[in-house]
């Protein structure tokens, strides 16, 4: 008996087909450049393949963790997975949970198993499952064509932060920036596993929140910007729902009320604030220094107590900074008891203090907290009194400066900050006589006397903000700088996907 050819052929098609789909694609998740890098990564050669069917399984405290990582999903692949609670692991699909049994993890570590059937992110609570989340998504592309480009490699990570404050600030006075593209900041710092954003929301040249018992603060201390620009607000709705969206991807927000210094727009607002009685004029230039509330009026004491309450009962998060820098024409006999006073309110309304390293010179509250930018003795001094501080030196950690000679945006009164100067150095040895003990972590700080709109912020942000991200996350005998460049260039095209305008520095090999 013939047969036809025809068939023949066919049936050696299907076993090729067969052949094909049963083969297992070599991956190795050690492959994967990750920033920052995990304290541990393990492959075990096989994927996981992410489906339209697959779904998202959550203990019952995690289904908004869950449902940000089901939109971040279809984000890439334009699948919609359901998210579905549940007690008990399930045997397949993507599995967020919590564990107390894991006492290394601590508050924010979390371990990734990704098994060819079930993906599992546990952590200890919501913040490490997202920080899970955040390494399991740069195993996948910005952008995928087909399903066929989400083929996880399988393996086992665990990983737990080194400090627990990693931050970045922005500056919305100099420039204001509306809410959305604060949220798309803030979605920068989520992607590296950044937990704070500092709000510089006052200064010479602007008032930038609202304050219902002072409304002229906004209306007319908020109109102008640096130039001569119209300036703007937050209204304190949108002021919540900035918080709401930070807390959303694990990130507090710690507002700045910069006081008794850059304060013009203040004393041009209300004339009672000023010694003299008399309102300054709005203020559009970048010098520092001219400004001060008066603080031996009794009015001053009741505007900052009435601005510290509404701005507290907005604020979740246990901070408020106090600013407290450059306060040039205010004497030293009067600095140091307003800050004493300042601290005393912020703490009255139960909230922490955190201000520049120049409140060190005062007498610290308990729990009071330096922000280290340029004094080296202000920060000794600080800890010194038992306060912790927060690593932002300016030559190395100012997103401002710019990174050569031939940046267009930026400032270099600090130096120039290329890429390798901002990653490599140590929080815990910058300083002679502070100590990881005395850190509490690391703050990258945006000023924006030259950044005007959320492209610049990009150019100035990235590719800094990694590296700097990896510094508070990763040890330091983790960290090597010719081997991150070579992670940071794989990098570039989730930048690109993500329509980053960034910095590409010659001293990254770019793919």
């Amino acid at each position: 008996m013939k047969i036809k050819t025809s068939l023949i052929v066919g049936v050696f098609t299907a076993l090729l087909s067969q052949m094909s789909c049963s083969t297992k694609t070599p991956t190795d998740l050690t492959k994967t450049s990750f920033i920052p890098q995990p304290v541990s990564v393990t492959a075990t050669g096989n994927s996981f393949k992410v489906k339209n069917s697959t779904v998202i399984y959550v203990q019952e405290k995690l289904q908004q963790t869950g449902q940000y990582l089901a939109t971040e999903i279809n984000e890439i692949t334009g699948f919609s997975p359901d998210v579905r609670t549940i007690d008990k692991e399930p045997t397949r699909g993507i599995y967020l949970t919590l564990s107390d049994r894991d006492i290394e993890l601590g508050e924010e570590g979390y371990e990734l198993t990704i098994d060819k059937k079930q993906i599992t992110i546990t952590a200890n609570n919501a913040g490490g499952c997202f920080y899970g989340i955040q390494t399991l998504l740069q195993t996948m592309p910005i952008k995928a064509n087909s399903d066929e480009l989400l083929e996880i490699p399988t393996g086992l990570i665990r990983d737990i932060p080194e400090y627990a404050y990693r931050g970045a600030m922005l500056d919305v006075v100099r420039h204001f920036f509306g809410v959305e593209d604060v949220k798309r900041y803030i979605d920068f710092l989520a992607a590296y596993k950044m937990n704070v954003l500092h709000f510089h929301l006052t200064d010479d040249q602007g008032w930038r929140i609202e304050i219902k018992s002072w409304p002229n603060l906004t209306t007319h201390g908020g109109s102008t910007q640096v130039g001569g620009g119209v300036g703007g607000y937050y209204t304190q709705e949108q002021y919540s729902d900035i918080v709401k969206y930070a807390l959303e991807r694990n990130i507090t927000i710690i507002p700045e009320i910069d006081m008794p210094g850059h304060t013009n727009a203040a004393l041009a607002s209300y004339a009672e604030l000023n010694c003299d009685g008399k309102a300054t004029e709005l203020y559009t230039g970048i010098e520092v220094g001219f400004s001060t509330l008066c603080t031996d009026k009794e009015i001053t004491y009741q505007f900052i107590d009435d601005v510290i309450r509404e701005l507290s009962a907005l604020t979740p998060g246990p901070y408020i900074h106090i600013g407290g820098d450059e306060s040039l024409v205010t004497k030293t006999e009067d600095y140091i008891p307003f800050i004493n006073r300042l601290q005393e309110i912020v703490v009255s309304h139960g909230k922490k203090v955190i201000g520049w390293d120049e409140i060190a010179n005062a007498k610290l509250v308990e729990n009071a907290t330096v922000q280290f930018w340029n004094h080296v003795k202000n920060a000794t001094r600080g800890a010194e009194q038992g306060a912790k501080v927060i690593m932002s030196p300016a030559s190395k950690a100012y997103l401002d400066m710019k990174y050569d000679s031939t940046t267009h945006l930026g400032l270099n009164w600090a130096g120039y900050v290329e890429v390798d100067i901002g990653y490599n150095w140590d929080l815990a040895s910058f300083i002679l006589g502070i100590s990881k003990d005395n850190i509490l972590g690391i703050e990258v700080p945006l000023w924006s006397e030259t950044v005007t709109n959320i492209n610049e912020i990009e150019y100035m942000v990235f590719p800094r903000l990694p590296g700097y991200a990896e510094i508070g996350w990763s040890a330091p005998e983790a960290r090597n700088w010719d081997e991150y460049k070579l992670r940071l260039a794989k990098h570039g095209k989730r930048f690109h996907a993500m329509d980053i305008d960034y910095y590409r520095s010659a001293l990254v090999p770019w793919e």
